[in-house]
């Protein structure tokens, strides 16, 4: 998993609340395991049409948020089935950061171990954000997760809290595995000692 560092980055207004993650990610596409291709059936069913075309007027279609890294969300996101595959199809089409008064818990943790950051914030804030998202494409926000703070396109900054364990892993670029491997050099001294210890084993 990538280190997560400091960026600014476009934000796109999604103030829509309940964003469940079949929304994120529909069943049908849930089939592979591995974490790339997803982005391109990221929001299908509000980005696409029937027959494949664009939604103009969807918020990721707009020419100023094609390139949006940051996402600015109503109430409850991430809400509905466990499926990873929803943080997995928002990290492969550039999502790094997502901004919302409440999140469902599974999806809130998935989003971490995925490397993403998502940010809970009281309403007021999160309208600020919003606000600012509107502007486009030239109203970039930077995210700096180890003062934990985003910094608006008109330099207002809004503090927000974060796990510090979390922090640690995604600073770091740890996933489940990355955290097993930081203790390597224990179990390898462990595995041998046992070896020794009971060869029949």
């Amino acid at each position: 998993m990538k280190k997560f560092e400091t960026f600014s980055g476009i934000a796109a207004p999604m103030p829509l609340v309940n964003i469940d993650t079949d929304m994120i990610i529909p069943k049908r596409f849930l089939k592979s395991i591995q974490r790339t291709g997803f982005g391109v059936s990221l929001f299908d069913e509000m980005r696409y049409n029937r027959d494949g075309t664009e939604i103009p007027d969807f918020v990721l279609n707009k020419a100023q948020y094609r390139e949006a890294q940051i996402l600015i969300a109503g109430d409850n996101f991430g809400c509905g089935s466990s499926r990873e595959h929803a943080p997995w199809a928002l990290d492969d089409f550039g999502i790094k950061v997502i901004v919302s008064t409440s999140f469902a818990d599974i999806f809130f943790n998935n989003s971490f171990k995925n490397g993403m950051l998502p940010i809970a914030l009281p309403q007021e804030q999160v309208d600020i954000l919003m606000a600012d998202a509107e502007k486009g494409a030239n109203a970039r926000m930077t995210v700096d997760l180890e003062a934990q703070e985003i910094t608006t396109s008109d330099g207002e900054v809004i503090k927000f809290e974060v796990d510090a364990f979390k922090k640690h892993c995604l600073l770091n670029g740890l996933d489940d595995i990355g955290l097993t491997m930081e203790k390597e050099t224990s179990i390898d001294a462990y595995e041998a000692k046992a070896g020794a210890e009971r060869p029949w084993v």
